[in-house]
């Protein structure tokens, strides 16, 4: 529910409440509402990652049918009903694999690379620290950080052109969630020169470097047993970038995972 606030989604209300009942007990209302609120939650990461609007008046109609099919459900039919919802859909984070960060989803950006740092983090044993992850305002804010300066003259061998490097440089796989101070201090040196920086921030910077990879149980744990294609760039051209990418495609599918909701049912 808190996730899904974040998007400024009304909707979610009269969805959580669909299925509950005055039989049911605050075990089965708390778990209706958290399978119901994970469904929103993927369904909306889902959709703006394949560049589609989540507003209440694209939304309405979807989520009104929604609401009358989950009426009066046990926690495991809600849950067997919207986790098939979800794998009938036609989109999921593998088939936009060139997601982009553009000038109308910054804000959506942030908070999908804020939702999937903080996994990281937390599936490595650390604590969670989304809500700073998240603050886009005062002297601790977060800023999404370019992996490449916009400079294409650096990237020529790459490149034939500015405009391809600069849709290349925009994409999702090119991109971390880093301090303001941070950025205005190193944002526009060359990633030679920036890049063990990178280690004193969150484990997804800091998994470019190759010290990410030593004395680091719980991370090299949650990437073994994920089977995640991480491995440290000591440069970082286009074939770089598209590790990353692909690699970020993997971790939406893992924060975003339909499994989440069976998983709540048999708690």
């Amino acid at each position: 529910m808190f996730y899904v606030a974040q998007y400024g989604f009304t909707l979610q209300y009269p969805l959580l409440l669909a299925p509950l009942t005055r039989e049911d007990t605050r075990i089965e209302i708390d778990k209706k509402i958290r399978v119901v609120a994970s469904y929103i939650d993927i369904l909306l990461a889902r959709r703006l990652w394949n560049w589609r609007a989540i507003s209440y008046s694209t939304l309405q109609y979807a989520m009104f049918k929604d609401m009358l099919e989950l009426r009066g459900l046990s926690v495991k039919m809600v849950s067997d009903v919207l986790t098939q919802k979800l794998l009938e859909e036609g989109e999921n984070f593998s088939t936009n694999q060139n997601f982009t960060l553009h000038g109308q989803n910054r804000v959506h950006i942030h908070r999908i690379l804020a939702r999937i740092t903080d996994f990281i983090e937390r599936e490595s044993g650390n604590e969670s620290r989304f809500e700073s992850f998240i603050r886009r305002s005062g002297p601790n804010r977060y800023e999404v950080e370019h992996i490449w300066a916009n400079h294409p003259q650096r990237h020529s061998d790459d490149f034939s052109h500015p405009s391809e490097f600069r849709d290349y440089r925009n994409r999702i796989g090119g991109l971390l969630l880093l301090p303001k101070k941070f950025n205005s201090s190193y944002g526009d040196l060359p990633y030679s020169r920036k890049f063990k920086h990178y280690l004193k921030h969150n484990l997804l910077a800091q998994s470019l470097h190759p010290d990410c990879y030593e004395r680091n149980p719980g991370f090299l744990r949650f990437v073994s047993e994920n089977s995640l294609p991480f491995k440290p760039h000591e440069t970082f051209n286009k074939q770089d970038l598209d590790e990353r990418q692909q690699l970020y495609v993997q971790l939406a599918g893992l924060v975003w995972n339909p499994d989440r909701l069976k998983k709540i049912v048999n708690e």
